[in-house]
């Protein structure tokens, strides 16, 4: 087999598993491999019991794997064998040192450019699937070139946009992939062996081929456009509260506008995930280390809405139920930040819920997917929080019920019935406007919509 078929991805986390495997699913001509040092983590994607949940990855997975998809813990016999090497390591914010706080913390990254170098016995294709700070691929190349084997590396950009969630569809039909090279012969020779993978199922005019550092520059704005939107109708939402306007009706009159457009225009108690506030801040650090300070202000500004917004949802909550929440019993409707996914990384639901406690409520919390990651976001407090796997069990007794992940199965629950298990005054704080608000006043509750006037008996 050609060795530039035979294809390794260095990670095996939210990006790297479900790209993989859908590549497989198209590409049946090429071996794919995903290797990670985290052992239950492997064990899991060659189980029944993926590590992740993504609506069609179990199908993907079990069509291709052990076929021409493996997952495996051997990252040297993997590194020697692959022509074309994908990165999908962990880059989190740093915590200390320079930058810490809002700078990307690359020592993943390096460590495992430095194994690559350790293992590889000739030339290899280097993919950046990790979201990068720009300029990121220029220091791969140099760690990379400084092995003392005589083989070449070529250092490719090529960023993830699918969303959780939507990832199986997301990838396999993106609105464009993008990818970028040296603007050398070598680098476009490079080039042209990753778009011929991507080629077998997307259209090449959704092919959208850079320089490496325009590559690596989209990916930050690109989240940081969108993690703008939700920060912008979130702050309406605060406004329209205070003036008895409804931010549904505004968000949807405004996105009637073709030059806006809908999207990423529906008022929430925060946006979450493993990107957004990540790199938005990487964006911010960068503006401020090229001397940029009133472009990086701007963008931090839409971190600091996002914030607003999760300690105001609080506020609401604790004023309308009579100033004090301690030792009340309050359901948490979804912990996942958003529907259709287990992860709960960054999710306003976190943030939400230490800030309950430290009101002292008492917290019972339902996901349908995303209950073992929130018992690890909440540890330390197992003696103020309950976990239930029904939703029904979760409301018995509370006195208030919180929406806090969309997911659709929060539409169609007996509410009725809920009212009856409640403590009375019984409460429903929709903070992600999915209910039908005058239904559930009528049966009783107090309702108090996200960005507009609340409906109360109290």
């Amino acid at each position: 087999m050609d060795k530039f078929r035979k294809i390794l991805c260095i990670g095996a986390g939210y990006v790297g598993g479900p790209t993989m495997a859908v590549i497989a699913d198209k590409c049946p001509a090429c071996q794919i491999t995903v290797v990670d040092v985290n052992e239950q983590r492997v064990h899991a994607w060659n189980s029944d019991e993926l590590p992740i949940y993504e609506p069609g990855l179990k199908e993907v997975v079990e069509r291709t794997r052990n076929k021409n998809l493996f997952f495996s813990t051997d990252i040297e016999v993997a590194v020697k064998e692959a022509g074309i090497i994908f990165v999908s390591v962990n880059t989190p914010t740093k915590t200390f040192g320079e930058g810490a706080g809002m700078a990307a913390d690359l020592q993943y990254w390096e460590t495992t450019a430095r194994t690559i170098i350790e293992y590889a016995e000739d030339d290899k294709i280097v993919v950046e699937k990790s979201t990068l700070p720009v300029k990121t691929a220029e220091a791969m190349h140099k760690i990379l070139e400084s092995n003392t084997k005589g083989i070449h590396f070529e250092v490719l950009s090529n960023p993830e946009f699918m969303a959780e969630g939507t990832a199986v569809d997301d990838l396999r039909n993106p609105d464009r992939v993008l990818i970028g090279a040296m603007q050398t012969e070598a680098g476009q020779e490079a080039l042209r062996r990753v778009v011929d993978i991507y080629a077998n199922w997307v259209p090449r005019e959704k092919i959208k081929t850079t320089n490496v550092w325009s590559s690596e520059l989209s990916k930050l704005v690109a989240n940081a456009m969108l993690a703008q939107r939700i920060s912008s109708i979130n702050s309406i939402s605060a406004l329209c509260e205070k003036t008895d306007a409804d931010v549904t009706e505004v968000s949807e009159a405004v996105g009637m506008d073709s030059r806006i457009g809908s999207k990423f225009l529906r008022a929430g108690v925060g946006f979450g995930g493993s990107c957004f506030k990540k790199d938005i801040l990487n964006l911010v650090y960068l503006c401020g280390h090229y001397g940029l300070p009133e472009v990086a202000d701007y963008w931090e500004g839409v971190v600091k809405i996002n914030d607003f917004q999760e300690r105001r949802f609080v506020k609401r909550i604790v004023a309308s139920m009579f100033n004090t929440i301690a030792n009340k019993k309050i359901a948490v409707f979804g912990f996942a930040f958003k529907a259709d996914t287990g992860d709960t990384r960054e999710a306003p639901a976190i943030y939400i819920s230490k800030m309950l406690l430290e009101e002292r409520a008492l917290l019972r919390v339902y996901d349908p997917e995303a209950l073992e990651n929130a018992r690890k976001d909440l540890a330390g407090f197992e003696e103020m929080v309950e976990y239930a796997d029904d939703p029904y069990v979760c409301a018995e007794g509370a006195h208030a019920i919180l929406i806090l992940t969309e997911w659709r199965e929060f539409k169609t629950l007996d509410y009725p019935r809920l009212f009856e298990s409640m403590s009375k005054p019984a409460f429903v704080f929709d903070g992600r406007n999915i209910l039908e608000h005058k239904k559930l006043y009528d049966m009783g509750f107090n309702v108090y919509p996200l960005g507009s006037s609340d409906m109360t008996r109290v």
